[in-house]
């Protein structure tokens, strides 16, 4: 009783006015609550335990700091499961067990956003004009908005062994600038003087051509998504360095993963040309510290477009709007891999992680030396070739087409015609991707 009396004297000298304001302000509270879905708890998705979801997990750490009362729900999942669920439960508007922020690679990003834009939440508050690389920039755009933030960087590279070029008479200048021509003719001097082959091919992969026609600013579609084999100049001249490649008589044929990373761990070929990515596997053979170094990606000598950088992989950390935390999951992003440049410092090290944010570039981590390589500053160069890649459009099919195009590859490789068959598949591509 007594208690219940002073309550009700404490009250009666609390103003209406600031009663009013605090209902007021309750009730804001409330509804800012029921806008990031009420119960603060994100779900992300992503591939890779040891890449992007550690990336996940200390983006979610450094969350905590300033969020602790916020629930983030890590999940690994294959990308191909990833893909299924996200293309079943969106055309059917069926949200329910769906992430909040989705991983996405570049290559499918405008698949999802031609097909489901209004899924999407857009994101172009939180990922600043000229924040990002610029061909990182467009995998993530539609109509001027951006919808994913930009992550890993898949910059191209050419890792070789110094001492295997050095043997066969050629220097770290002559690495530098390359054009594909004398990538190889470096490469028949290793196999003559060092019995070592150059480079791997995977006739199942044809990730070279890709890497190719970028550097020149194209790709197998053009700025409207049409198909492009045809008339494609960058294609055709990739497709020439591919066949001078074969021809050259210093490549190792390779299939599947395991067989590639195998030819280099083992000596047995003296460079890898492919995305920054393959650095981690390159260090497993610790007995090869100190022997390797990184250049740039080869131009193509035929095409004046083609330039000494290139990507292959990537992606973008997208948040679907209609699960119901649509701004608690861009506060997350926006405060991690938006604008962090802390954490892309600590990712640097945690994962070797080469990111596509303009301002990492002057990270600590940016600027050492590694010591397997020599002591180049090897994400410096990254972050310096990160912003020299053309920026293409990928279109909705790249991998489809990249089927089609490893058929036509072949049959030119075996003595077909290439104009006839590029015409050729290009017929076939179109009926393939017709929607």
């Amino acid at each position: 009783m007594e208690r219940t009396r002073n309550s009700k004297k404490r009250n009666e000298f609390i103003p209406k006015e600031f009663l009013g304001g605090m209902l007021k302000y309750i009730h804001k509270q409330q509804e800012q609550k029921r806008n990031i879905g009420g119960d603060d708890k994100l779900t992300i998705w992503a591939w890779d335990e040891a890449f992007n979801i550690k990336a996940a997990e200390v983006a979610k750490e450094m969350y905590a700091e300033k969020n602790p009362d916020v629930e983030i729900d890590i999940v690994t999942m294959a990308q191909d499961d990833i893909v299924t669920k996200l293309n079943t439960s969106l055309s059917s508007a069926s949200y329910d067990g769906l992430p909040d922020i989705v991983l996405i690679e570049d290559y499918k990003a405008q698949g999802y956003l031609t097909s489901y834009q209004d899924e999407f939440a857009d994101l172009s508050d939180i990922v600043k004009d000229g924040a990002f690389a610029e061909y990182k920039m467009a995998a993530n755009q539609v109509d001027g908005k951006t919808y994913g933030v930009p992550f890993d960087s898949g910059v191209a590279a050419t890792f070789y062994r110094k001492d295997l070029v050095e043997q066969a008479g050629y220097t770290e200048a002559d690495m530098a600038n390359l054009t594909w021509d004398k990538y190889i003719e470096i490469g028949q001097a290793v196999k003559e003087k060092c019995g070592v082959d150059m480079c791997t091919l995977d006739p199942s992969d044809i990730g070279q051509i890709r890497m190719m026609m970028q550097s020149a600013g194209a790709w197998y579609t053009g700025e409207d998504g049409e198909v492009t084999f045809a008339d494609n100049q960058a294609l055709k001249d990739a497709i020439d360095v591919y066949q001078k490649l074969v021809e050259s008589g210093c490549t190792k044929q390779v299939s599947g993963w395991d067989s590639f990373v195998g030819a280099f761990n083992n000596g047995e070929v003296a460079s890898v040309v492919t995305g920054c990515w393959i650095a981690p596997s390159i260090q497993k053979a610790e007995d090869q510290s100190g022997k390797w170094a990184v250049a740039p990606f080869p131009k193509m000598d035929a095409n004046a477009d083609s330039v000494n950088a290139s990507s292959i992989g990537g992606g973008g950390w997208y948040v679907l709007k209609n699960v119901g935390h649509e701004e608690l999951a861009k506060d997350f992003l926006g405060n991690t891999f938006a604008s962090s440049v802390d954490l892309m410092n600590q990712l640097a090290t945690d994962i070797t992680l080469v990111s596509t944010m303009n301002a990492a570039a002057e990270a600590e981590n940016y600027k050492k030396g590694s010591e397997y390589f020599g002591g180049q500053e090897v994400f410096a160069d990254f972050a310096k070739w990160t912003s020299e890649v053309p920026s293409v459009n990928y279109g909705m099919n790249t991998y489809v087409l990249e089927d089609l195009m490893t058929e036509a590859l072949q049959a030119i490789l075996n003595g077909a015609d290439k104009d006839t068959t590029l015409e050729d598949y290009q017929a076939q591509a179109e009926a393939a991707t017709a929607q």
